[in-house]
């Protein structure tokens, strides 16, 4: 239902209490959960549903709202508005809330109460941001806990397994987005997630999971290496799998995006100066490369056939994989040094500005006395070729480059047709399975097979 601001009187959130009658409350959504169903006590064998947001009109105050009733209802109300718009409440239910039991599943709130909404009585309307104070609209960007007390990714990592299950805030940069992925449990509910991967002066990748529809929406609007966030109360695990500690988005979550804040604009300072230097190749890698068995990829694509495939997965930020046989037509090495050999930190691997001497991604300072030291490493690119076509700009990672070459190769150049191909294993291809999968084509010349990674 839309809304008039300019005609009605509303009470600030600090003044609400249970006493009041019919009021009226104006806030923009800062937090907002899936709608789920329960099972009814009262009526055997069918479901009450419900779902919680947070409004927030001052830097000081926010507030949870809850609304149950029938599936209709609920489903409705939760689909009409998102976290980021503005909405009016007419006539809740104010109540004092009970902080340690609501607050374990609920942000925290300055608040002493909590509104609850009524099909039968209560009205929520959604407000243009064109009649919205800007005042109000600000707020979206303020943190709702302090913004200096937050974990660094750096923190997280070198405290490690003891921040087990610990609810803490993180302020970060995000590196890329994934596509969301959908599943059904054993029990045949369906589900889905979206990873995140974030970084900052200290970490150059982290792994976020975002397990509800709110949140996995919220992030698919994120700019990867232009949005700060401000993450509040996400939950910190140690993933077995991965060996390595993760941050899960939890129903307390707050997410604060471009966080107007001193901490946050230095950061975002920082991504902007080192976008140009960061490493493509070492993002892919930190994404897919470790926890890809290359032996698990069989299907076998010809060049034409990874060009037609490219375009049908135009805009997905998700790779595909797929085994190539073909030659190496062009590998560059006459090029000038400085093209085919840069510098990189020995702390954390990213390219070192040959202008300031600085690493490009800690900002250490390299040819002090104590310098850290660096390495020189390959920046090159080859192209594959068979009968259908050529693969132009492909790169090397480093595990293929000391295989095939004896020498750690990082690649950094993009290329400029929008499709990006990685090698994950390159070694000469047996002839009668290169016959096998290329009919006609395999006994001409002997060949390489590349296990790639793609993406456009």
């Amino acid at each position: 239902m839309a809304c008039s601001v300019s005609a009605q009187t509303f009470v600030a959130i600090s003044d609400v209490h249970p006493n009041l009658a019919h009021p009226s409350i104006i806030g923009v959504v800062i937090g907002k959960t899936d709608a789920k169903g329960f099972p009814d006590r009262k009526n055997i064998g069918s479901e009450r549903y419900t779902f919680g947001f947070t409004i927030r009109d001052s830097p000081s105050y926010f507030i949870n709202v809850h609304s149950w009733g029938r599936e209709d209802y609920i489903k409705s109300l939760s689909e009409s508005f998102r976290v980021g718009d503005c909405v009016i409440i007419e006539n809740p239910l104010v109540q004092t809330k009970e902080a340690e039991k609501e607050e374990k599943f609920n942000p925290t709130t300055p608040s002493c109460y909590k509104l609850l909404l009524s099909e039968n009585h209560s009205v929520v309307k959604i407000c243009s941001r064109y009649e919205v104070d800007t005042k109000l609209l600000s707020l979206l960007n303020l943190p709702v806990k302090d913004p200096q007390d937050f974990y660094s990714l750096g923190d997280i990592v070198a405290n490690g397994q003891s921040l087990e299950g610990r609810i803490i805030n993180v302020l970060a940069a995000v590196k890329s987005v994934s596509e969301p992925k959908y599943f059904t449990t054993s029990d045949r509910r369906k589900g889905h997630r979206c990873e995140v991967r974030l970084y900052d002066e200290t970490e150059s990748s982290f792994a976020m999971t975002c397990w509800d529809n709110e949140s996995i929406q919220l992030v698919q609007s994120w700019i990867p290496r232009e949005t700060v966030i401000f993450a509040s109360d996400i939950r910190i695990n140690f993933d077995k799998f991965r060996n390595c500690m993760v941050a899960t988005v939890i129903s307390k979550s707050i997410i604060t995006t471009n966080p107007d804040t001193p901490e946050a604009n230095t950061l975002l300072s920082f991504i902007r100066e080192s976008a140009e230097m960061l490493d493509l190749d070492d993002e892919m890698g930190d994404q897919f490369r470790d926890s890809v068995n290359v032996q698990t990829i069989v299907d076998v694509y010809t060049v034409e056939q990874l060009k037609i495939k490219a375009l049908q997965n135009e805009g997905k930020s998700e790779p595909f994989y797929g085994v190539i046989f073909a030659f190496i037509s062009t590998l560059n090495i006459d090029n000038e040094t400085s093209k085919i050999i840069r510098n990189r930190c020995s702390k954390c691997h990213y390219v070192v500005n040959e202008r300031t001497n600085t690493c490009s991604f800690c900002s250490s300072m390299l040819p002090s006395s104590d310098a850290i030291p660096v390495f020189a490493s390959f920046d090159l690119l080859v192209d594959l070729t068979d009968h259908t076509g050529t693969l132009q700009s492909c790169f090397l990672s480093d595990t293929v480059a000391e295989e095939a070459l004896g020498y750690t190769v990082i690649i950094s150049t993009s290329s400029r047709t929008g499709l990006r191909v990685s090698l994950l294993s390159c070694k000469l291809a047996d002839p009668v399975e290169a016959t096998q999968n290329l009919p006609g084509k395999g006994e001409e010349l002997p060949c390489l097979a590349s296990k790639q990674l793609e993406g456009v």
